[in-house]
Formats: structure tokens, sequence, C-alpha cells
């Protein structure tokens, strides 16, 4: 019996997917090639111009007013005119609206920079342009690119998990950007599955276990285990802690190296969840951990849902290659095709049951035991 959900609803989404994509590809065709190239190859200055916002938290100090330039400076301790110019770049990208001259408030886009929404990706915007993340891709991409190494390893001097054993700043803001990931690519994991059929959902490296608690809050006679590093436990501990209990008691935590063990699965009824995990890593640790995985679910009946991005087996759009990329530059992942997956799968010693297609960048491979 199929696990899927919503699947009308989901053909519609991929549909309006792919012609979202092919209208974002017109004004690249219309664009003289130079100039394209130009616009290509000074894009950084729109993202690092959204970082800085992000930095000053632009967005939750307009709130809902509309404020100067001068006045929007004067809250956060910044130069008018050279917030102006920064707002009216922003705004000309779609991001803030200029009302009158020198004159902006948030909008659309701009909502999801406030750092009280609770879709806010802020976190992400922080991440991705840090010191440590943007590094790698300026200074180390072409190194990387001859000799096959990330470039996270070439400019740190150590693999991407490594460096956030000990570096807790970073590793605070890295598990936030991962808490983000649901407002970045929606909540299809969530309704386009049917996870009542389950009593218990084991998240592997789950972070704080926001995931978890989002399909937690859907099915009320389900409980989650979260499972991850110590330190992400600790601080998820002490995140939770602030919360009414109604809404986390159903949500455990256990620290642990996915690649050591897993706990072990109960019964038919247990479901693993592997959120944007085996993305991170190379094809023989992933086949290793699906090994683990295997001896974890042994001969109970339990599944797993590997929540990944499946990207098409040619012509891959602009995101999907991009977040490739990334895999790339931060660590020794990447981003896998549905051929690649089946193998990596059949090598972990698990079979592909179904795949599960959500209203989002991403799809479910459920897997069994052979």
């Amino acid at each position: 019996m199929t696990l899927q959900m919503n699947a009308g609803a989901v053909r519609r989404f991929a549909k309006a997917m792919k012609f979202g994509a092919w209208l974002q590809s017109i004004p690249g065709k219309l664009t003289p090639a130079p100039f394209r190239l130009v616009q290509i190859g000074s894009a950084y200055w729109q993202s690092r111009a959204l970082f800085v916002a992000a930095r000053l938290d632009v967005a939750t100090h307009l709130g809902e007013e509309c404020l100067s330039a001068a006045e929007l400076a004067g809250r956060l301790g910044a130069s008018g005119d050279a917030l102006g110019r920064l707002m009216r770049l922003l705004a000309a990208i779609g991001v803030f609206e200029e009302t009158a001259p020198m004159v902006f408030r948030n909008n659309r886009l701009s909502h999801y920079l406030h750092s009280d929404d609770p879709h806010s990706v802020r976190a992400m915007i922080l991440l991705h342009n840090s010191e440590t993340m943007s590094r790698p891709w300026f200074e180390q991409l072409e190194a990387g690119i001859r000799s096959g190494t990330p470039p996270f390893l070439l400019a740190h001097g150590e693999e991407l998990f490594d460096y956030l054993d000990h570096h807790a700043d970073f590793d605070r803001l890295f598990s936030g950007a991962m808490d983000s990931v649901e407002s970045l690519a929606g909540n299809g994991f969530a309704t386009d599955m049917d996870w009542g059929r389950f009593d218990r959902l084991i998240d592997l490296g789950g972070s704080r276990g926001s995931k978890a608690l989002a399909i937690l809050q859907r099915h009320p006679g389900l409980s989650a285990l979260v499972v991850d590093r110590p330190q992400v436990v600790e601080e998820a501990q002490r995140y939770w802690a602030n919360h009414p209990a109604q809404v986390v008691e159903r949500l455990h935590f256990e620290a642990g190296d996915l690649l050591d063990s897993i706990p072990a699965a109960t019964g038919p009824r247990d479901i693993y969840l592997l959120s944007a995990v085996l993305h991170a890593f190379d094809d023989a640790t992933c086949v290793r951990l699906m090994h683990r995985l295997r001896a974890a679910i042994g001969e109970s009946g339990a599944r797993a849902a590997v929540l990944e991005m499946v990207l098409p087996e040619t012509s891959a759009d602009t995101a999907g290659a991009a977040f490739d990329m990334q895999m790339f530059v931060g660590c020794r992942g990447r981003e896998r095709t549905l051929s690649e997956w089946k193998s990596l799968i059949q090598a972990g010693g698990l079979a592909l049951e179904e795949v599960v297609g959500l209203r989002s960048l991403g799809s479910i491979l459920v897997l069994r035991s052979t």
C-alpha cells in the first residue's frame, strides 16, 4: 500500500515548478550574452548586500513601519547614505520595497528575514555568507576543482563536521540554518506522506528536531526520537526547555554517531527519517551508514524515509545544480539522480520500496530491508 498522499496536488506542484523554471530561463535567453556573463560574474554583489541586511537585522527593525534610510540608519547605528544605497539595491532585486525616494518597508520577500518569524530563513543567509562558508568559494574553489578536494577542507584544514565540533558559535548557526530548511523547501515532507501508519519516528541527524516536530503536530499518535551529535542534542534540549511541555512531550533526544550505531527498531510501526543527511556524505560513507541502518532494522519490518533532492538524469535546474556544487565545496557529499540513489541503496543492503513525491524541492525514498 502506498505511503503517498495528495498525489494530485503533488503532480500539479511538479508541473508548476517546471513552468516556473522555464519562465526564469527567459531573461537569460533574451539578455545579450556579454551582459549576461557580467551579470553572473557580479551576482555576489547581491548576495553580499543581502548578507549585510541580514546581519543588521533590517527586516526586524523595519517591522510593519515605512522608514526613511536616515531613520532606519539611526536605529541601526549606520550611515544613512550608505544604508540607503544598500536598500535601493535590494529593493531593485525585489527584497524590500522603496515606497518613496529612500523610504523603505518590508515586502513579501524581506518578511522572511525577520528574526522572530517562525519561517525566517535569516540563519540560512547568515550561514551561506559567513566568512567560514565564503572563504572556500572565494579562495579555494579552483584548487578544489583541480584536485577534487573539498574547498572547505583546503580553506580550513579540516572537514566541515570536525570544524563544527569545536566551533560552538558556528555550530549553533549551522543548526539554526538547518531548522529553516522547512521554510525553504516547504512542509510537503509532513503532509504528502502518510506518517499516520507509524507509531515511532527515529530522526537520524535531526538537529533540534524541527522536522520531527512538524510531523508530530499532524499525527497525535506518533512519538519521535532524534539522534544527533552530543553537542547538538545538548543545545536542542536547552532550546526546547523554553517551549510548552505539550508541544515537545513526544519529542525525545539521544546523542550518538550514526556511523557507529543506530537505535534498533522495535517493530514494523517504526520508521527512520534521514532528512538531508546522506547528501553530505560520499558514496562509501553512505553505503556504510546504510549497512548500519540495515542492521538496526533487522527483521523488524521497519521502514526508512530518506528525504533528499533527486536530480534529473540530465538537464538539472539551477537550484539542483547549485546545491550540488555547495555540497562539493563544503563537504564530500553530492546531490544524486534516482539511478545513483538506487545503486547506493542496493549496495547498502536495502531496497527502494517507493518514491513519495512532495510539494517541495525534495522527494522521500522509502526503504526496507531486503
